[in-house]
Parts: C-alpha cells; sequence; structure tokens
C-alpha cells in the first residue's frame, strides 16, 4: 500500500482541478503552511542572488518560470481561511493562532526584503515598454512594498514588524470571539403559548434546532441575570426560558442569534420580554464579563492600525487607506456620508414618527416607563424600544400595504430561487449552471456547479453554501478557491469561486423557503460571484474582485435591483405546494413597499460608515470608553434615544477583523454607483443583453485592469451621480 500524500502536494487530479476536499486532512495544513513558506523562501532567495539585470520579467512575474509551479502557500491559505469562516472547529481554530504570528512574520520578510525591494524598484524606473496592464501590475506591486514598509529604517521596519504580527493576531482572536458569543446563546421556549405571534417556519426551525447538538458551556450571553427556569418575565404566559446555554427538553423550541432564527423572532414574537432578552443578546456580543470579551481587543487595534499608518508617515489609519481608494480622501468620504444624513434625515424622523403612532394606536396600552417588567406583553405605550421596531415596523408596513414576508416566503423556494437566479443570468449573459456532483464539497449544503458561457466554453467553478450552522460565521460573503489568471503558456485558468450565506434551512415539514431579504443576499452575493466568473484578466493580483474596496460592492448591489423586477419574479416565484406563481397583485404590493423605512435604513447604514471614520481618524492615542465613543460618533445619524447597555463595536467584524477599516462608507459609496448603473439598464430595458454585455466588457471582466472610474465611465459614458439614489428611494421625487 503506497504511503498517503498531502494533497496540497500533488495535483489535486479533480474536476477543473477544484480543492479535493474529501481527501484533506488536519494535519495536513500545517505541514502544507510550513513548506509552503520553505518555497516562498526558497523563491526569495533565487530572485535576490539571480545575478542579471533586473526586469519586469525575472523580478515581477518570474514566480511561475517552473515547469508545473504552483503557489503552494497561496493554495493552502485559501482553503485554511475559507474554511475558517464556513467550516471551523476548535482544533482549527487553535491551529490558525498558532499560524498567525508565523504567517504574519513571512509576509514582513518578503515585503520588507531590501534586496528584493531594490530589484522592484529598479523594475519601477527603468523598465522595457510595458502594456497597460502591466504598468498595473509593475505600479501595484511597488506601492505594495511601500506601503508596507520598504523604505523605513531598521528600526521602523522592526517596529512595522511587531505592529502587523500583533494585528493579526487580535483580528483572529476578535472573530473568534464573536462567533462563540453568537453560538453559545439559545433561547429554550417550552411553553407553547410564548410562540405567540410566530410563523409556522420560525417555530418549525426552532423545533428542529432544539434536536440539534448543544453549543459547548460558556459564560451566559445578554442579560448579566439570566432568567432561571422556573422563573417567567413579566408580560410571558410562563414556562422556561434561558438566556444562557442550556438543554432543551423534547417538547421546546430554540432560538438563536443566527439570521434565520433572530429575524423572524424579532419581527413576529408578540412576547415583548422575549424579545428583549434575544436583542439584548445580540447586542451585547464582545462586552460581558467573560473570557470573549472583545472591548479591550477594539481598542489595541485602533491603535496598532493608526500607528502603523503613521510609522509610514500618515496622519492617520483613513488617510493611509483612502490613499488607494475611489474616494481619495477622508474628505469626500465625510462629503458622501454627511450628504446622505442631509437628505434622508428629514424622511427618517418622519418614518419613526409614523411608525411610533402607529404602535401606541395598536396598542391602546397604558403608558408605562422603560422597565419593561411595567409593560404588559407587547404594549408599547410611552417610548419604542429597539426590541420594538422590527415587531412594528412589521405591523406598519402590513397596514399600509398588505405585504408581509411571510406571505411571500411559500412563493421563494430555495431551488427555485436557485433556478431563477442562474435564469437571469443567463437572460443577461447567456451563460448556464449545471450542477456537478463529482466535484467534492466540504459540507452537505454546499452545492457546486460547473459554469458554461454563451458559446458552450466552460467559464468557472460556483460553489454555493446555504444555511447556518456550528461552524459557520454569520452574515453572507464571496471567496475564491482559485482566481483566474492566464499563465505563462497562453492558458486562461479559470476561477473557482463561491457565495456562502446563512438562509433559511429546511425542516421535515416543508423545504427551505426565503424571505424576499434573503432573495436578495442571494443576488448581492451572486454578484460578487459573476465578477469573478467573469474576470479575464491576465495577472491573479488584478483579477475578478481584487478591486479597490469602494468599487467591489458596484457587481453585488447591482444584482438586488432585481429582486423586485416582476419579468424575474415571473421566472421562478411559484407556491411550493400549489405551483401557483407569485400574484401580480403581491408583486404591486412588493413594489409599492419597496421604500418603506427605507430613510432609516439609510441611516443605520451611514452610522456605520461614521464610526468606523471615527476611530481611524484619530491620530492620537485611543483609550476611550468604546461605548460612549461608539454612541458619539454616530449621533448625527441617530434620531431615538440611544442605549448604554449595548455596543456594536465589539461585533463589528468589517471593520474590526474584515478589510473594512475606515472603509465601511464603500457600501454607499457603491449604492450611488448602482443606482446610477441600474438606472442605464432601466432606459434601455432591465435585460437588455447590449447593455448587459456592455456591463460586463467594461466591467465584470476587467478587474483592476484600469482605474474604477475609467472602467464606470466606459459603461456609462459619465461619471455617477447621487441623484438616480435618491430617485430611486424616493427621497426625490421624479418629474
Amino acid at each position: 500500500m503506497s504511503e498517503r500524500k498531502n494533497p496540497f502536494f500533488e495535483p489535486y487530479k479533480t474536476p477543473h482541478d477544484t480543492v479535493p476536499f474529501d481527501r484533506i486532512r488536519m494535519e495536513d495544513y500545517e505541514e502544507a503552511f510550513m513548506e509552503g513558506i520553505r518555497r516562498d523562501e526558497e523563491y526569495l532567495d533565487k530572485t535576490i542572488n539571480n545575478p542579471a539585470k533586473p526586469t519586469f520579467d525575472n523580478t515581477i512575474i518570474n514566480k511561475e518560470d517552473d515547469e508545473g509551479y504552483y503557489d503552494l502557500l497561496d493554495r493552502v491559505s485559501t482553503v485554511f481561511f475559507n474554511m475558517l469562516s464556513a467550516e471551523t472547529n476548535d482544533e482549527m481554530d487553535a491551529l490558525a493562532q498558532k499560524l498567525s504570528p508565523i504567517l504574519t512574520k513571512h509576509a514582513n520578510d518578503m515585503r520588507l526584503n531590501e534586496k528584493l525591494f531594490e530589484r522592484v524598484k529598479y523594475v519601477h524606473l527603468h523598465h522595457r515598454k510595458l502594456t497597460h496592464e502591466e504598468k498595473r501590475l509593475l505600479d501595484d506591486c511597488y506601492q505594495g512594498f511601500v506601503r508596507s514598509g520598504a523604505l523605513l529604517n531598521a528600526e521602523g521596519k522592526e517596529r512595522l514588524r511587531q505592529l502587523t504580527e500583533e494585528a493579526s493576531l487580535l483580528g483572529l482572536q476578535f472573530s473568534q470571539n464573536l462567533l462563540k458569543e453568537n453560538k453559545a446563546y439559545r433561547l429554550v421556549i417550552t411553553d407553547p403559548a410564548q410562540l405567540d405571534g410566530l410563523p409556522q417556519t420560525a417555530i418549525d426551525a426552532a423545533a428542529e434546532e432544539a434536536k440539534a447538538p448543544e453549543a459547548p458551556p460558556s459564560s451566559p450571553v445578554g442579560d448579566t441575570n439570566v432568567l432561571k427556569s422556573n422563573e417567567a418575565p413579566s408580560g410571558a404566559v410562563g414556562g422556561a426560558i434561558s438566556g444562557a446555554v442550556g438543554g432543551a427538553s423534547a417538547a421546546s423550541w430554540v432560538f438563536t442569534l443566527d439570521a434565520p432564527s433572530y429575524s423572524p423572532f424579532m419581527t413576529y414574537s408578540t412576547q415583548r420580554e422575549l424579545r428583549r432578552q434575544m436583542y439584548m443578546a445580540y447586542n451585547t456580543k464582545g462586552i460581558h464579563d467573560n473570557e470573549n470579551n472583545n472591548i479591550e481587543i477594539c481598542k489595541r487595534l485602533i491603535n496598532l492600525r493608526r500607528e502603523i499608518a503613521q510609522l509610514l508617515g500618515y496622519k492617520t489609519y483613513a488617510d493611509y487607506v483612502l490613499s488607494r481608494r475611489m474616494a481619495k480622501n477622508v474628505r469626500n468620504v465625510y462629503r458622501l456620508l454627511n450628504q446622505l444624513v442631509d437628505a434622508y434625515k428629514p424622511t427618517a424622523e418622519k418614518e419613526l414618527e409614523e411608525l411610533e403612532k402607529a404602535a401606541l394606536s395598536s396598542t391602546n396600552a397604558r403608558k408605562f416607563s422603560r422597565k419593561s417588567n411595567e409593560a404588559p406583553s407587547g404594549a408599547v405605550g410611552g417610548a419604542l424600544e429597539p426590541w420594538d421596531l422590527a415587531f412594528y415596523s412589521h405591523k406598519l408596513k402590513l397596514k399600509k400595504y398588505n405585504i408581509d414576508a411571510e406571505m411571500l416566503r411559500p412563493y421563494f423556494q430555495l431551488e427555485k430561487v436557485i433556478g431563477g437566479v442562474f435564469g437571469l443570468a443567463n437572460r443577461l449573459y447567456g451563460i448556464t449552471f449545471k450542477e456537478n456532483k463529482d466535484i467534492p464539497v466540504y459540507h452537505p449544503d454546499v452545492k457546486a456547479y460547473e459554469v458554461f458561457d454563451r458559446d458552450g466554453s466552460y467559464l468557472a467553478v460556483f460553489y454555493a453554501d446555504f444555511h447556518p450552522r456550528k461552524g459557520k460565521q454569520g452574515g453572507a460573503w464571496m471567496t475564491e478557491y482559485q482566481g483566474q489568471f492566464v499563465d505563462r503558456k497562453g492558458v486562461n485558468i479559470r476561477p473557482h469561486v463561491s457565495v456562502v450565506m446563512n438562509l433559511t434551512k429546511p425542516t421535515p415539514e416543508r423545504p427551505a423557503l426565503l424571505t424576499l431579504g434573503e432573495v436578495e443576499t442571494f443576488l448581492h452575493e451572486f454578484g460578487h460571484a459573476l465578477h469573478g466568473i467573469f474576470s479575464n484578466c491576465r495577472f491573479e493580483s488584478l483579477s475578478g474582485t481584487n478591486v479597490l474596496w469602494d468599487f467591489v460592492e458596484l457587481p453585488s448591489q447591482f444584482m438586488e435591483n432585481f429582486a423586485i423586477e416582476k419579468k424575474f419574479l415571473q421566472t421562478f416565484a411559484f407556491h411550493y405546494e400549489t405551483g401557483e406563481p407569485l400574484p401580480d397583485e403581491l408583486i404591486r404590493r412588493i413594489v409599492r413597499s419597496r421604500n418603506f423605512m427605507v430613510a432609516t435604513a439609510c441611516l443605520r447604514q451611514v452610522s456605520f460608515g461614521l464610526l468606523d471614520m471615527a476611530y481611524y481618524t484619530k491620530s492620537e492615542p485611543f483609550d476611550e470608553d468604546i461605548i460612549r465613543f461608539e454612541k458619539e460618533a454616530w449621533k448625527k445619524a441617530i434620531i431615538r434615544p440611544q442605549r448604554m447597555d449595548t455596543c456594536m463595536t465589539t461585533q463589528f467584524s468589517h471593520i474590526m477583523a474584515g478589510g473594512y477599516a475606515a472603509g465601511y462608507y464603500s457600501y454607499k459609496w457603491a449604492e450611488v454607483l448602482d443606482a446610477d448603473a441600474f438606472a442605464v439598464f432601466k432606459r434601455h430595458g432591465v435585460f437588455d443583453e447590449k447593455t448587459a454585455q456592455r456591463f460586463r466588457d467594461c466591467i465584470l471582466s476587467r478587474g483592476s485592469t484600469d482605474e474604477p472610474m475609467t472602467l464606470y465611465k466606459n459603461f456609462k459614458g459619465s461619471e455617477p451621480t447621487i441623484d438616480a439614489l435618491l430617485k430611486r428611494n424616493g427621497i426625490r421625487k421624479t418629474k
């Protein structure tokens, strides 16, 4: 019997050279990481000791000169860190902690190597005639070295090493703490009366969750005084309720902080005290007095990034980040955020005033103080609390538009939605998707598809991972297992892209039925996927979604526009039991209700952008009270009184552990672009193939081979304005 080989060390021999998830073992990762580092060091030694004069070919792109070369470190890193988000476990978390300083040190060894930088610098100043894409790569490479500290003196480089290694480790710890907090909380209900108001889909999902293996014991999440099982909260009917991890009896229902569980509970439950518990559990993640507390981690990350930026010659971390963004500088970001506040705040104030009046009218309840134990179940009285907003927003929307997420859910069966989304891509771009069960996947929830172009040629592999589970981070994202590039033989290596979501799971009673919001999430991540699928660039580092961060959300947010288009809905929205199409009247209600509470939602996003900028425009050491700083930072976009016992910062992965530090404004920046771009489609017809082809050719296939504004103007013919967004949201009336 032959000795088993580490699958990362040899050709995968799978369809399209896809990752052999079924053959990878935990012990393979560390071995492959260490060998990958060794190979990188060998490459570095070979490059810096090359006696030939530095050229673009022997210094910038020489890494794949050897026959059969592949970047082992990139190969194993891609799989490992994708799994760390989508399918982690305690052993993988521990390995990540162990590897983090090693990998950061290695990256620094490459970027801070003086001999290597001298060669890159020489090529930057003296090079052969280059194509436009080659110039982009050379400039990115040179700037990458400079922004990584190549111009620092020895003392500065050593300090930068210390700062980046610590920041890398803390970012990882932040994410692990957040995942533990999220998975630890279980609201256990044993009295059916406490399910009042909840749709059957939520009840069935909670019953299934009660049968699932429990999370490991940890400190309670939510209230500091968790209800004991024999204590009923004020306003509750009775029964066992626990805000801590605990056993679920045979006749019980378990609600978690995962979106498909949390969102319906907050929207439909009439049990105000239980909504409060869920809200407080969700919005206090990372601030409890336990081992998962993220407060000091956040402070340290803010200071580490500030010091890194100042070491590199910038006043603040935001200045450092924005120098390589479409926005260019802090002033332009604040200009956008302030424009949005000024435009949307008056409408948001009216929205919340209407909501409070409707809530008071619907309850006809006596007034009560902010102590929830003085309020009857479901009552509002004098003031709406945050845990009331979703509940009464739903009631008001139902009253005004006679539309409700549960009305639509039977028409959004996941399998049909998949077909609808794929069909949309076919209608726009002529591409097709075919499931291939021979492609290995890392979990039974994951489906793998081959993507074919209009002419039938192979285009990409597409993975879709749909449902929440214990080892999976919350939220939704797109990633790659292989980027697109053209190899030295001229072969166009096609991408393997993946979308990871946390959509409603199926139950024994019914298939996975989505909300319209979940359909929009699918479309959003699918837009990112198309950006990767259509990539047609020479160099991988410029391909696909490797674009400036305030441009990357354009393709994704653009796709969300189709969610309420009648002709799109008519292709897949059929009742899962009767087969009846989604009635035209419901579609009309969807369109009419599109801008319900839109200004409030906009200000919420703007508030996150303001918070992000407040942290990363600090030029002095940060040691303030995180909660108080947070409430002050975003108050311009806040209308209602703020609670001082909740915190967003300690669970704000985008700006603490993700790539959006000093960049969260990107969502609103890209929303201006997507509204402007979709207006072009609306003028020519939302399914117009010529417009779609131009969008593909000018934006989706070009990666970062040109400046984003150049790409956009190539598509539209002019720069975007905020007008289309204001008109779409009903803030500025169309003539």
